[in-house]
């Protein structure tokens, strides 16, 4: 044997006795911290997510809800945490990428305080409205709106949130008088609109989809680029009569700051490898989301242009929060 293949021999059986070396991952119990009340998005997608961790892991995936703030005390508790992997954040992009344009002061830095781990999920946003509601179109709700400026309201699950903001993309696009009326949560703002005490929202699939199936809202437009597998026949807000309207939403999965490289690289590949998995895919495609597909560093240069994107929607849109 030559020396170079000793030498090459050597270095594949360190390499090989470091990663034995590695602890699994999950070594317990892992804390997946939810930034928002449950029932909405952000918490389906969470437990869909967890249920297949613990099944592919065997450890427990304690989906924990503690909300406020947009956002903010949940993502708090998670970048305030011990960096050791059992403590991580699933977050719409408020935290990540919006928040910090929005908020006065800030409790965390999302870049140094969050490292990035894996862009979980993609969902369309959708324009919904009572199912009683007049409006048939887009074009039948600005009419609406410029009939009568300032009655028409509009809710969110959040101040700065993506279906906050696509309202007020909505109204600048659309030159209309519109009220924003913020809610706890995604659930009390849905309760609100069933009712007829909202006139339309924007929220993310998973989020509207069994209401549009059960009848009780519908859908007139959905805002990304392209229409939405699962609602086929609903035109999107370009089609529907506002080109370049463009809003859509997202869900990434954070560790606390001081996480090491090696384990947040880990972690990413074995939520990427549960992603894969044909059950999880099923579940998140019949909610309306479609499953992510990048690790830390690709997740980490997603957030840094989604932070340039939505940090311009802001200073147009003049949104503030306290």
């Amino acid at each position: 044997m030559t020396a170079f293949a000793r030498r090459s021999l050597i270095a594949a059986m360190l390499g090989a006795t470091a990663a034995r070396a590695q602890p699994a991952w999950p070594e317990h119990a892992v804390r997946l911290v939810v930034p928002f009340p449950p029932g909405g998005s952000n918490d389906i997608v969470a437990r869909l997510l967890a249920e297949a961790l613990r099944e592919r892991g065997g450890q427990p995936v304690l989906v924990e809800n503690r909300a406020g703030a947009g956002g903010n005390i949940g993502a708090d508790a998670v970048a305030k945490a011990a960096p050791d992997g059992h403590t991580l954040l699933l977050a719409a992009p408020g935290p990540f990428a919006i928040n910090e344009h929005l908020y006065r002061s800030m409790p965390y830095d999302p870049a140094r305080d969050l490292v990035p781990v894996a862009l979980v999920a993609a969902v369309p946003i959708v324009l919904v409205v009572p199912a009683e509601s007049p409006a048939r179109t887009l074009r039948d709700l600005i009419a609406s709106a410029k009939q009568a400026p300032g009655r028409l309201a509009f809710g969110s699950s959040s101040i700065g949130g993506t279906n906050h903001l696509a309202g007020e993309l909505l109204k600048d696009m659309a030159g209309i008088d519109i009220v924003h009326v913020p809610y706890r949560g995604a659930a009390p703002a849905m309760t609100d609109l069933v009712a007829g005490r909202l006139q339309f929202y924007f929220d993310n699939m998973p989020g509207v989809l069994p209401q549009i199936r059960d009848g009780r809202i519908r859908a007139l437009a959905v805002a990304g680029a392209a229409r939405a597998a699962v609602l086929p026949a609903v035109p999107t807000m370009a089609e529907a009569g506002l080109p370049g309207f463009a809003a859509s939403a997202w869900f990434g999965l954070a560790a606390p700051g001081g996480t090491p490289p090696a384990l947040a690289q880990r972690i990413g590949e074995a939520v990427l490898a549960t992603l894969t998995e044909p059950s999880l895919r099923e579940k998140l495609a019949a909610a309306g989301a479609e499953p992510g597909s990048l690790g830390p560093a690709g997740f980490a240069r997603f957030v840094a242009a989604e932070r340039l994107r939505w940090g311009e929607v802001v200073r147009a849109s003049g949104a503030r929060a306290e």
